[in-house]
Order: structure tokens, then sequence, then C-alpha cells
């Protein structure tokens, strides 16, 4: 029978054990975290090893992330982890370009120049776009563009053909419909984020990588986490998890196991988390289930040659199956793949598209005839090697009213069990760096509620914490 609540044991001050549950970059840099706080960390993810979004791939013989990343100048949460792993000096700068498909042809907008003869817009779109983009770097307080629809603001600044011809086939290559649902605050994350690391850097499109990938990262990460004493549980899908009698949490894994922890911290997606907490109250169900997420497909192609020497070619031509071009060998040295070229192809979409269904020959097929048609000197010998790269829940959708109506609370209403999730990310853009700056912050947040429960089983305490790279 359970104790009543005014007879419980009152949680103990100080450290405690913690269940994480969820694998990736967000949570395996919060066991980081809570581990220097002193707590006890037990990480639990359903995949063979940890990485989530981050983990890497094999293709062609090479290894490289499984999906493209990048690291800008002004991304100093992620630069500070990497220089926490002793990694930073393997980071590797480059200058880049970008490009638009349009119309069929490739037009390059990488310099103040070719902005100036870029043949889409005419003098005085470039003049509304300029001051669009301008405005935007210079918002303070973007909680007021959560009310707007992206369009509506997007038209108010830029015009509608503007919008016509840039920036709605940019939408909808990230957001697909979504777009419609979509907050100015969307759009306001992603020009502070771009103006941020020209305002930081040399006023030009510098961006960095990590030589070795996110592989070489996340192998640091794991080695540090189990080095500090992190226990890491990969392969363990987790079927539940609920409040124990007595105080503390039960991770339920689907074999059967049950592991008792003080804590627990989910980091999976809104959805998923509603499902692994059946004691949430209806109330909370709805809000964590009302989260939108847009997903991802996307291929990566290993070519004999390069394409058109941009990082990001952009497309805004309605036939193209893929919504952009990610030449990553643009900016990493392709001696790396053995002098060939790095190609990403993602496709974004809504939940319900029916583009889902469609197999991996299938998806091949109709990517490879694109890019034979968008590149002429490509040929189907130059394509060697092809990967398809699934993911449903990849993006939280800034959504109208997102902070009022759709943002999950850290808090629930099941004593001990918590939530930290990458929905949590407010008026910014998904990216490794938002990703580690929420993981810090949450921290942080967590620091005064984690307390340890007098019944919870302790098992052998691991080694206090020790500085990650000695000096």
């Amino acid at each position: 029978m359970s104790t009543p609540a005014s007879d419980a044991p009152a949680p103990a001050a100080g450290p405690c054990h913690v269940g994480i549950v969820g694998g990736g970059l967000l949570g395996m840099t919060l066991a980081l975290r809570l581990r220097a706080q002193g707590h006890r960390v037990t990480l639990v993810e359903a995949a063979p090893a940890p990485g989530g979004l981050a983990s890497a791939a094999e293709i062609g013989g090479y290894t490289w992330d499984r999906f493209y990343h990048v690291i800008l100048l002004s991304d100093l949460h992620t630069r500070g982890l990497l220089g926490e792993l002793g990694l930073e000096d393997r980071l590797r700068w480059g200058q880049t370009r970008t490009g638009f498909y349009s119309d069929g042809r490739l037009h390059s907008l990488s310099s103040s120049l070719e902005y100036l003869t870029f043949p889409l817009l005419n003098p005085l779109d470039k003049a509304r776009l300029a001051a669009t983009i301008l405005h935007a770097a210079r918002v303070t307080r973007p909680e007021p563009l959560e009310a707007i629809p992206v369009v509506e603001w997007l038209t108010r600044w830029s015009g509608r053909r503007v919008v016509e011809r840039l920036w709605l086939p940019l939408l909808r290559a990230k957001l697909g419909e979504n777009w419609r649902h979509a907050s100015a605050a969307f759009i306001w994350a992603i020009i502070a984020r771009m103006y941020a690391a020209r305002r930081s850097g040399l006023k030009r499109e510098m961006m960095g990588y990590v030589d070795g990938g996110y592989a070489l990262v996340l192998e640091r990460l794991e080695a540090a986490l189990r080095a500090r004493g992190v226990a890491l549980r990969c392969g363990c899908p987790v079927a539940e998890v609920r409040p124990r009698a007595g105080g503390g949490a039960e991770v339920v894994l689907r074999d059967g196991e049950r592991l008792a922890v003080d804590q627990a911290v989910l980091t999976v997606p809104a959805g998923r988390a509603a499902t692994l907490l059946p004691g949430l109250t209806a109330a909370e169900r709805r809000r964590l289930e009302g989260v939108t997420y847009q997903g991802i497909v996307c291929a990566s192609a290993l070519l004999a040659r390069p394409l058109g020497g941009y990082y990001v070619t952009n497309i805004t031509d309605a036939w193209v199956p893929f919504t952009g071009v990610i030449e990553m060998t643009a900016l990493v040295d392709r001696a790396r793949f053995g002098g060939h070229t790095l190609v990403y192809l993602p496709r974004y979409l809504t939940q319900d598209d029916a583009f889902w269904r469609q197999d991996d020959a299938a998806v091949e097929a109709e990517f490879t005839a694109a890019l034979l048609r968008m590149y002429p000197h490509l040929t189907r010998a130059d394509i060697r090697a092809f990967r398809v790269a699934r993911v449903r829940e990849v993006l939280a959708v800034p959504t109208l009213h997102y902070s009022r109506d759709a943002l999950p609370p850290t808090a629930t209403s099941l004593e001990s069990i918590h939530l930290v999730n990458s929905a949590q990310i407010v008026n910014g853009t998904l990216n490794v760096n938002e990703t580690v700056a929420l993981a810090d912050a949450k921290a942080r947040e967590l620091a005064p509620r984690l307390r340890a429960h007098p019944d919870t089983p302790r098992p052998a305490a691991p080694a206090p914490p020790a500085p990650l790279v000695e000096a």
C-alpha cells in the first residue's frame, strides 16, 4: 500500500540518481551537466548507440554525419562543448558560397555584388529584402512575432513579389504545408542566427566543421560520460515511465526490466513522451500531442565530381523532389572522402505526407533523376553510393502562439518526472548549438528540483566528476 503523502519521508537534499530517457546529443549533454552537479546518472537509449540526429553512418566506405550539420562562428555553446572535449584543434573553418536554383538555372548569391545583380529580384525587391533582414536582425524581443503568421509578416516587410519568388518556396522547402501554421518567429530565428554569424566573424559566410565529423564528437562525449561514471544503457527501448510508490520514479523497459531512480528526465519528442507517461493528466497529454513536428527524408550521395561548388543551394522550382542541395565537400576537404563529393538532398515533410510511403529504391530513383537534370555535367556513373535516412520528428514547428499554447513545460504532474526536449527551443531553430544551449539551461533549471528518495535502491556510487580535459 502506498504511503500517505503527509507521512512520506521528505526527499533528501544533495546528489541523487537521475534516469535520462533518450540518448541523443541533448540527453548526452544533459547527462554530462547533471553528473557535474554530483548526481548519479543512468542514460537509457533505444538505439544500439547514442547520438540520435547527430549520429554518423557509412556511405561508400566512408563515415560521416547521417544528417548535415555545420558550425557557425557564433555557435558559442557548441564551440564551448568541443573545447571541453579537447576538440578545439579539430575545428576547421572555411568561406562558403550560397546558390539558388530557379527556372532551371543555378544562380550565385554569395557576395554583395552578386546580390545587386541577382536576376530573380528587381532593385525594389532587393531593397525590401535587405530591409527585412536588417529589421529582423534588430529585433530583441521576438515574443510578439509568435502572434503573426510568417507570410503576413514577410509580405509586410518584403512585399508580395519577394514572398512569392523567394520566401514562400523556401518556407515550403523547410515546412511543407506547415508554413500555413508557422509564426514570424520562425523566420526571425533563421535570420538572427545567420546574421549573428556574420556579425561575430569577418562579415563573410564562414562555416566550420569538426575534422572527423560528429562521429568523433560523439565518441569523445561517450568516453567522457563513461569516464565520469555515467551508466549508458543502449539498445534498451522504454515501455513507460511512472512514479514509484513512496517516491522516486521507475523506468520500465520493453523487456520487462525496471530501473528505480530518484528522478526521471525524458528527452524524447513531445508526442512520444505522452505515450511513455500514462499517468499524465488529459490537459498535459493534449499539450504534448498538440506539438506539430516536421519530419525529414534525407538522401546522401557520394559523387565522382563536384556539383556547383555551393555549400547550400536553395531550390525554388517546384518540380525538384528534394528541398535543397547541401554540397558538404564545398566545406569539408574532399580528401576525407577519397576525392569524392558528398552531397545531402533533404526533403522536409509533414506527418501526413504521402512521400513517407516511398521506399528507399523509389526515393533513390526520383532523387537521382532530378539531380542529373539539375546538373547536366553529372552522369549516372558519377553516383558512386546513395543512402536514405528518415526521421519522423525532427523539428517542432513554431506555430502561432507557440509559447502560450504548445511549449512543453519542464515539470509534470507526476512526482519526480521531468521533460526536456527540443520542442522547448523557443524562438530558435533546431541545430546543435541550440541543443547544447537547451541542455545547459535545463540542467540549471532542474538543479533545485533533483532530490533523493530514501527508499530508492542505491547501487554503488560512481567516481566523483573529473575534468574532461586534463590540464
